[in-house]
């Protein structure tokens, strides 16, 4: 049976969901679910990824939960399971996962072709950034998620794969932790051609980048500040994302 009533835990399957055309049968989603933005300030809001207010998610009687395993919490999930709701669980690593999880909640939400268009399009769109990318010197690049202490992506994480396919080379891809912590020492002794400051999950500033300058010894242009929900978010975001990433990694950016 096709969902009527649908809270989304994940702020890039909101925005998808609206992409599908299933929008209008979302009734709840979280304090950081910001696109479409006209749409999502109409809704009901759940509290935050990891602070869901249950009783408010249960309120809304939705027959169908959206979740990321990452995240959202065990503990949170069982608990709307246990009510009898039916939750659709996501965990994309790769870019060809996004579209595999663009196909398979297009077929949950009953729409199955707008889910095909999108996975088409990132699927097109990955095959793109790597003809693009071919034959060209990989920049090798350090992806920062936060500050004090940093911590930075391994190679089993979705943004690892999307800057691979478009040109890059992660310095820290083979740490055994998925958001291994790094050391300042470490940042200057991987001697990255960039290291790419997102806006999220830490909203990384100016003062922060002259901060990674000093500490990893690169000059500022190859300390850039880069969009997080271009780079992070799958879904309906990730064709987007995959030009992004290919047009950051084609600057002379990282040449040096």
């Amino acid at each position: 049976m096709t969902p009527q009533r649908i809270v989304c835990l994940c702020p890039s399957l909101t925005e998808a969901l609206f992409d599908l055309g299933a929008g209008s049968r979302v009734v709840g989603v979280t304090d950081w679910c910001v696109h479409p933005e006209e749409e999502v300030e109409k809704r009901t809001k759940i509290g935050g990824t990891k602070t869901p207010h249950l009783d408010i998610i249960f309120s809304l009687n939705p027959d169908l939960v959206v979740v990321n395993e990452e995240e959202n919490r065990l503990e949170d999930v069982e608990a709307i399971e246990a009510r009898g709701i039916e939750v659709f669980n996501t965990f994309p690593k790769t870019v060809l996962d996004a579209a595999a999880t663009m196909r398979a909640m297009g077929e949950k939400v009953g729409c199955a072709e707008q889910g095909e268009r999108i996975a088409r399009e990132i699927e097109a769109e990955r095959e793109k950034v790597l003809a693009t990318a071919k034959g060209r010197k990989p920049v090798r690049f350090g992806y920062l998620i936060w500050r004090r202490p940093y911590m930075t992506v391994n190679r089993d994480t979705f943004v690892h794969d999307l800057l691979t396919l478009a040109g890059g080379q992660n310095v820290f891809a083979d740490l055994p932790q998925r958001y291994p912590k790094i050391s300042a020492e470490q940042l200057f002794t991987a001697k990255p051609d960039a290291i790419f400051l997102p806006t999220e999950p830490y909203m990384f500033t100016a003062p922060h980048a002259a901060e990674v300058c000093a500490d990893s010894g690169l000059p500022p242009e190859r300390v850039p500040l880069v969009d997080g929900e271009f780079l992070t978010w799958y879904g309906s975001r990730t064709p987007k994302g995959l030009r992004y990433a290919g047009e950051l990694l084609a600057r002379p950016i990282g040449r040096g």
